[in-house]
């Protein structure tokens, strides 16, 4: 078992540093930014998304063209992504470029210029890419399940954002958006990579250190829950898509690491989950049917997704609330819980197999937690969970009362 122990540094500035030696010729680093969508204002919906599209456009130093070339051209890769909690931005590279790196994401982070003429060509790209979605009622059902259990709060806006709101943005709403939440207090850097932690240090000081800190704000969200739907809606094209679900621990809520596990029992990624024996194995409804669980800092939601023929809509809720009922009812066996136990931890492991999402991890947790668990740390807390948590989490979060759902039907 791979137990990864990174370190934490400072920066002159105060900005932190996760930093992980590991024997590879290739290096990760990335910049990861309390930016996420649910820190928009109401006339904001969508900027995250959108500033990460137009940060590569062009900076003070480079067009948007060299910004694009400067990794690729030595065999390494530029990416970055948004979430509602957060904007990464990172590079993958061998070592001996780990300088160039470094420079070229300071760059992008703090000298973008947003040309206008780029702006307006992402707009086009990214109303293309929500009419994309508009157009997949597959991966439509998540982001408005989402948006009707956190209706009236951040959380419920779409990252994507819609055809008028992207239409409006401004390159000041750009600029505006980067001076209110790009600080040194709202970043962490996280490399990984088989450089010594003195030259990263030196080099991250020299690209990132100089920045000045400014005390930003984090929106705290409202923790009233909004009252359970049920909603039907003709948008499907040949699958009827389902989705049951509701409100789940957040990232400081004491029950998250056995809620994980709950999930994982009840629809994880393994073939051997309740809903996938059950539902697709045993009787055949559906081919994809899936349980998720997404923590935000003050709050979370839990969902069961299945596409499948209309005919199968019924059988499948009764099906899946049968599987729900059980968990409120009837305690694991201690031989089940050992199972789930150590698949979790499996599941975990594999998770950290790769470098470059080790890196990212690293910075989301220091970012959100203002820590960082080791494996061995992550299995103690498996280690703890008893049926009894198991089961009383259920009773909480399981009964059909306080579940929501959203169907959309074939039209």
């Amino acid at each position: 078992m791979r137990n990864v122990e990174p370190s934490v540094f400072l920066l002159d500035n105060g900005m932190r540093v996760v930093y992980l030696h590991d024997p590879s010729v290739v290096a990760h680093l990335g910049v990861t930014v309390l930016a996420g969508s649910r820190f928009e204002r109401e006339n904001e919906v969508g900027l995250a998304h959108f500033l990460e599209h137009c940060i590569f456009k062009g900076t003070t130093n480079r067009r948007a063209f060299h910004i694009l070339s400067r990794l690729d051209s030595v065999g390494g890769e530029l990416n970055a992504y948004t979430t509602k909690e957060e904007i990464a931005i990172y590079g993958s590279f061998t070592k001996d470029h780990f300088n160039r790196a470094s420079e070229l994401l300071s760059d992008i982070t703090f000298n973008s210029t947003f040309p206008e003429k780029e702006i307006q060509k992402e707009k086009a790209v990214i109303i293309d890419e929500i009419n994309s979605y508009l157009d997949s009622p597959g991966d439509k059902i998540f982001d408005d399940f989402e948006a009707h259990l956190f209706k009236d709060s951040p959380l419920g806006y779409n990252i994507l954002g819609t055809i008028e709101s992207v239409s409006s943005f401004s390159r000041e709403d750009l600029i505006n958006y980067v001076d209110r939440l790009f600080h040194p207090e709202n970043m962490v850097i996280s490399f990984v990579g088989d450089i010594p932690s003195k030259r990263v240090l030196s080099r991250l000081n020299k690209d990132f250190g100089q920045i000045k800190s400014k005390k930003g704000t984090r929106s705290k969200l409202d923790s009233k829950q909004n009252e359970p739907f049920r909603i039907e809606s003709p948008e499907a094209n040949y699958q009827t898509h389902i989705m049951l679900g509701g409100y789940a621990p957040g990232y400081d809520d004491d029950q998250r690491r056995a809620f994980t596990l709950l999930i994982n029992i009840l629809g994880g990624p393994a073939l051997n989950s309740r809903l996938v024996l059950s539902i697709r194995e045993k009787y055949g409804y559906t081919y994809n049917i899936e349980a998720n669980y997404t923590a935000y800092k003050e709050t979370g939601y839990w969902f069961v997704y299945a596409g499948a023929d209309p005919k199968y809509k019924t059988k499948i809720i009764q099906l899946i609330n049968k599987e729900l009922r059980r968990f409120i009812k009837e305690e694991l066996t201690p031989s089940q819980l050992k199972k789930a136990k150590d698949q979790l931890k499996g599941h975990l492991a594999l998770g950290m197999d790769s470098n470059v999402g080790l890196m990212l991890n690293f910075g989301k947790s220091l970012l959100i937690f203002n820590r960082i668990d080791t494996l061995l740390e992550i299995h103690d807390q498996i280690d703890a969970i008893t049926a009894n948590d198991i089961q009383e989490i259920a009773q909480k979060y399981f009964p059909e009362e306080v579940c929501s759902t959203l169907i959309f039907d074939v039209r």
